[in-house]
């Protein structure tokens, strides 16, 4: 499957919508974050369950019952990306490089809060806080298969994964893409929040509203064609559903509000006619073309709008010394903005989400608890999990 972005490509930044949060806003979530936490701390008699996915209904209470004493100018500064190239820089939000200890060396010890008391209340403080800021752009939510069921995800490099296409990767390109393209209920937009990045390591944006196709690439692209398999991560159970052929772009409202599912290294292109192919060529050269980077300081967060951006990372070299680039990642969904009809009777390959901020009224489709009919084309009797294959995870280990 080829047709990712070369890692010889040459960059060509533009400037990315930045955004500034207000020193008082920037240090009410750190504040409410701690409140929230030592409250939960007293609380609770398993606080390391409640570390573990962050979905403990004791913590989604509080933040949805105190979300709305956070400054109105963090809301403002939180809405999606204002401008073509689907990205924002929000920066200010207050972190010092020794409160989270040394960046560990996956996910996993990650999650599982090792150091001192401090450190780890520190660390769960930190996980709130970028709840917080998700919840005021919108509903966070997480994977089943993805990192433990985390509603907050790290992303760090890993011995080991150097070559990979995942964000434990370092020494390779990690190509663009849109974030679980494969699903229907995959995010409207990606919040990626630096808490360490010495190298300045540079996070790729690429907006599909910046690029110049002719008006029959156009056609062919919005045109359903080839389907987006799940990447490696998923396993091999995806094979007992249908792989409907799916939409590369959506152009029905004009060039200007066009949206894109993108991710080459998972679409079968081989399968296609020479003028499909032809015409995708030119879309991944046009991206490549309108590439920017961010690279994200401590204190900032990058906003991803994952229907109109692809995004990725270039490539650096890890040390693994406890000073290495880590960013934390949160899927956020947009209620005001519902998915396509026709995406709902896609079966996203049985993967379902984690949403823990939705309404209990909200349709299964929307919650991601949608059942999916099989090739063969019946549906199934309860909601069918693929555990992923964490060794391997793109998602757990991260490809943003």
């Amino acid at each position: 499957m080829k047709g990712v972005l070369s890692e010889r490509k040459t960059l060509h930044p533009q400037d990315i919508e930045r955004r500034e949060l207000p020193a008082a806003a920037g240090r009410a979530v750190r504040e409410l974050a701690r409140e929230i936490s030592t409250t939960l701390d007293a609380t609770l008699h398993d606080a390391t369950a409640l570390a573990a996915t962050l979905t403990d209904p004791a913590l989604i209470t509080q933040i949805d019952a105190r979300v709305g004493e956070l400054p109105a100018e963090l809301r403002h500064a939180m809405r999606p990306p204002a401008t073509a190239a689907g990205a924002t820089i929000v920066s200010r939000l207050p972190l010092t490089d020794d409160e989270f200890g040394p960046t560990p060396p996956s996910w996993r010890e990650a999650a599982e809060w090792s150091g001192t008391a401090a450190r780890r209340a520190s660390s769960l403080e930190l996980d709130i806080a970028m709840m917080l800021l998700a919840r005021s752009a919108g509903e966070p939510f997480g994977w089943q298969g993805q990192q433990g069921g985390r509603l907050v995800n790290n992303i760090l490099p890993s011995p080991g994964h150097e070559h990979e296409q995942s964000g434990a990767s370092s020494k390779t390109l990690l190509s663009p893409h849109s974030e679980d393209a494969f699903h229907p209920a995959r995010a409207n937009l990606l919040m990626l929040g630096c808490l360490r990045n010495p190298d300045s390591v540079g996070t790729t944006v690429s907006s599909v509203r910046r690029v110049q196709l002719t008006a029959d690439q156009r056609r062919l692209l919005s045109t359903p064609t080839l389907p987006i398999l799940p990447d490696v991560s998923y396993g091999t159970g995806h094979e007992r559903y249908s792989a409907p052929p799916l939409p590369t772009l959506w152009t029905a409202a004009g060039p200007d509000e066009t949206t894109l599912r993108y991710d080459p290294a998972y679409t079968p292109l081989d399968d296609a006619d020479a003028a499909f192919r032809t015409a995708y060529a030119t879309l991944t050269a046009e991206l490549e073309r309108v590439c920017m980077t961010a690279a994200l300081t401590p204190g900032e967060v990058l906003l991803v709008d994952n229907d109109v951006a692809v995004h990725g990372r270039v490539p650096f070299t890890a040390r693994y010394d406890g000073t290495d680039r880590w960013l934390k990642r949160v899927n956020i969904r947009l209620p005001e903005r519902p998915r396509r009809a026709e995406e709902a009777d896609e079966n996203g390959y049985g993967q379902r989400i984690i949403a823990p901020f939705r309404a209990a009224s909200t349709t299964a489709f929307a919650s991601g608890g949608v059942e999916p009919a099989r090739a063969d084309g019946h549906r199934e009797q309860t909601p069918v999990a693929i555990e992923r294959d964490t060794a391997h995870d793109r998602g757990s280990v991260e490809h943003s």
